[in-house]
């Protein structure tokens, strides 16, 4: 999304808000095209479409049947909601067609929804983690109807923690303050699920080499074995080619 910054900006960019069409509100994407009129208030995209600006998205609030022309653009509605009252958006869960396995659900969150998962301590030494997660409940949904268009079809707009309103560039002094330690997090969950994969894969492989020595030594059972009763069959077949000469003289 392409980021603006005109002047009375107090979010410092503008949101995919809709002017209002036939009697219904559409909500189309911004591109890398957009523009402001002379007046720094109306934006166009490429497409022509009007789109709204940052004061009017500070001031719409997401209902159910809100309608989007694309997953991005109610990201992107959402997230400027978001920062205009004072929360960071989380995408959340997601569902995709069992035909063609596109996205066709969509949850976004705030990012204080559920608990940190419990693990065991590892060192009493260690600084604790500043608590991210406190079970909001704030989210919206949205689903892809047949017509390609997105529909909220859930709203909660209650939060159960204390909203942080931040001035002009807002957005940015949320995101330097909160998310350094989000993604020191993610960081961590994700070299831990490396660490557990790769011992995993070091496990599999040990298996599959005691398999492998397991199937040569029997192989080398089987064929000693074979090569026994080779030996067997031919010193029986001479005893008696021996006896049968011994009965029957020239």
């Amino acid at each position: 999304m392409l980021m603006l910054n005109p002047p009375g900006c107090n979010i410092g960019y503008f949101c995919p808000l809709p002017m209002l069409l036939s009697n219904k509100k559409h909500f189309p994407a911004v591109d890398e095209h957009t523009s402001f009129g002379d007046d720094g208030d109306t934006l166009e995209n490429s497409n022509g479409k009007e789109v709204a600006t940052n004061e009017e998205c500070s001031n719409m609030e997401p209902y159910v049947g809100m309608e989007f022309e694309s997953e991005e653009a109610a990201k992107v509605f959402y997230d400027a909601y978001a920062t205009s009252l004072g929360f960071i958006m989380r995408v959340d869960a997601f569902r995709r067609s069992m035909r063609d396995g596109k996205v066709v659900w969509r949850r976004l969150v705030c990012n204080k929804e559920g608990f940190r998962k419990l693990r065991p301590k590892r060192s009493e030494n260690r600084k604790p983690r500043a608590i991210t997660r406190e079970g909001c409940k704030a989210m919206i949904v949205v689903k892809k109807e047949k017509t390609g268009s997105w529909i909220v079809t859930r709203f909660v707009k209650e939060h159960n923690h204390p909203l942080v309103v931040t001035p002009a560039n807002g957005r940015r002094s949320v995101l330097l303050s909160q998310t350094p330690d989000e993604k020191d997090i993610k960081i961590r969950e994700l070299t831990a699920e490396l660490q557990r994969e790769r011992k995993r894969s070091a496990a599999y492989q040990e298996q599959l080499d005691m398999v492998l020595r397991e199937m040569e030594e029997h192989s080398n059972h089987l064929s000693r074995n074979i090569d026994d009763i080779v030996q067997s069959v031919k010193e029986i077949e001479s005893k008696r080619v021996g006896l049968s000469n011994t009965q029957h003289p020239p």
